[in-house]
């Protein structure tokens, strides 16, 4: 002990014998740190349990809103892309009947253009506006819904030349608009649910879930994937294509009569039909923006220019002597694509029939008539390189659509959707080459390429704007 210590003591000195007392104030302290230690862990891991449970939920919160959400536009958006579809389908049948309609086809452009001025709608851009609302701030107007819907109808029935899925894609932006206004969604949320609007009627009208859900996703900025909206467009997409399933909608598919193996053979034959491919695409988006503007350089008012449009029609279809090329020609693709068969020069005869329609003023989509485009133009190519003339129209459709829409992985999906799983490698060539060889045209000219096809590098421009101001001005 120290000098002036006793047994009592609470002190000690280095190298003695500590006390009685100082042996138990010192239990007491390290019982004491034991515990503050014990409860301070306590206290840190119950703050982060409590943290990540409340980041569990915030998880399943939005999963269930989603789930909610999801239910509702793709409930909504199956009922009305079956409607249209049976629409589509009846005017169809009923121009197939009745020939002599196409004749009135001038006069049914008049009543589009007469239905727009009314309801001011006629400066509004369609598929553009909707591309872009997913972006920014901008609204997608109610009206845009049942007015897209009369006028793919009337063009349909009177023989224009267009697909469907510029109205898929305006009906599902103002049915995702109008539910995500109802139920008061933030702007982030509304970018999203219009984008399932999209995926939902797109998957109605055309049976293809997985092919809308990507589209939807890829569509808007290209290099980038919205995947934020991948589970709420998947939903909608699943739940809209089983809606048209029971109002007797049957989705397009084929039964390819013959699929080569994958060889070098096969392998470089796929790259030279994506490289035609590529360029096909760029000439059919040129030539859709071009004939536009000199339209309306030309025929400045929008009554007379769809007039003039409608007439050069009728009467390319009188000389011609076929209705092939008006509407969707979905006859035309069957052939190319089940048998085999098309006129060589039957891709760029749709190409100047949708030209011509869509440039003037006639509403509806430019997806159908590219797949039309890439089957006749795919059967052809088939012949030139000693490849199946019906999976070089399959390989065609593919390569089209995506040098087009610039969406490869929505392509690659359109191709097991309709094709089915066989010949994946090839059909994902196709897409793969048409996509990079295509630069940076689209038939969307509110689509933006967020990075380069050619490197690692952000660019961030708008298709289409080296052949048209009007993308210019947007920037």
């Amino acid at each position: 002990m120290c000098k002036g210590s006793t047994n009592d003591s609470d002190s000690f000195c280095p190298g003695s014998n500590p006390g009685q007392a100082a042996i138990k104030r010192l239990t007491q302290c390290q019982t004491l740190f034991i515990l503050k230690f014990l409860i301070g862990g306590g206290y840190i891991l119950f703050d982060k349990l409590k943290q990540k449970t409340m980041s569990a939920n915030e998880y399943v919160k939005t999963f269930v809103k989603w789930m909610f959400l999801a239910t509702i536009t793709g409930g909504f958006g199956g009922i009305v892309g079956s409607l249209f579809n049976m629409c589509i389908v009846y005017v169809t049948k009923m121009r197939n009947k009745n020939s002599w309609l196409i004749f009135l086809l001038p006069l049914g452009g008049l009543l589009i253009v007469f239905l727009y001025r009314i309801c001011k709608m006629d400066k509004n851009s369609g598929t553009n506006n909707v591309i872009k609302s997913v972006r920014s701030e901008e609204d997608v107007p109610f009206l845009l819904a049942p007015l897209i819907f009369i006028g793919t109808t009337v063009t349909h029935l009177f023989g224009g030349s267009v697909g469907r899925e510029g109205a898929a894609l305006q009906l599902g932006g103002s049915i995702g608009e109008m539910t995500g206004k109802l139920i008061k969604l933030n702007e982030n949320d509304m970018h999203i649910i219009r984008m399932c609007g999209m995926s939902s009627v797109f998957s109605a009208l055309f049976g293809t879930p997985l092919t809308a859900t990507f589209f939807a996703l890829e569509v808007i900025s290209v290099g980038i994937i919205h995947y934020s909206a991948f589970i709420p467009c998947l939903l909608s997409a699943v739940l809209s294509y089983k809606v048209s399933l029971l109002f007797g909608i049957i989705p397009e598919t084929y039964l390819l009569p013959y699929i080569p193996l994958l060889s070098m053979a096969s392998f470089f034959k796929t790259i030279a039909i994506g490289i035609v491919c590529a360029v096909v695409s760029i000439i059919f988006c040129v030539g859709i923006f071009g004939t536009n503007k000199l339209f309306k350089k030309w025929l400045r008012n929008p009554y007379l220019r769809i007039f003039v449009g409608g007439v050069i029609i009728v009467a390319l279809t009188f000389f011609l002597g076929t209705t092939d090329y008006n509407g969707a020609g979905m006859n035309v693709i069957d052939r190319a694509v089940l048998e085999g068969k098309a006129l060589p020069y039957a891709f760029l005869l749709k190409m100047i029939f949708t030209a011509i329609t869509i440039g003037c003023g006639f509403k509806g989509g430019e997806i159908v008539p590219t797949l039309f485009i890439g089957a006749t133009l795919g059967c052809v190519l088939g012949g030139l390189l000693h490849f199946n003339p019906a999976f070089s129209a399959a390989l065609g459709m593919v390569g089209m659509f995506c040098g087009v829409v610039n969406c490869p992985i929505a392509s690659v999906l359109l191709s097991v959707e309709l094709f089915g799983s066989g010949g994946i490698v090839l059909f994902a060539t196709v897409a793969a080459v048409s996509y990079m060889m295509s630069g940076y045209y689209g038939l969307y000219s509110g689509q933006k390429i967020v990075y380069s096809k050619l490197r690692t590098e952000f660019i961030n421009i708008y298709t289409c704007l080296l052949y048209t101001s009007d993308a210019a001005d947007e920037l």
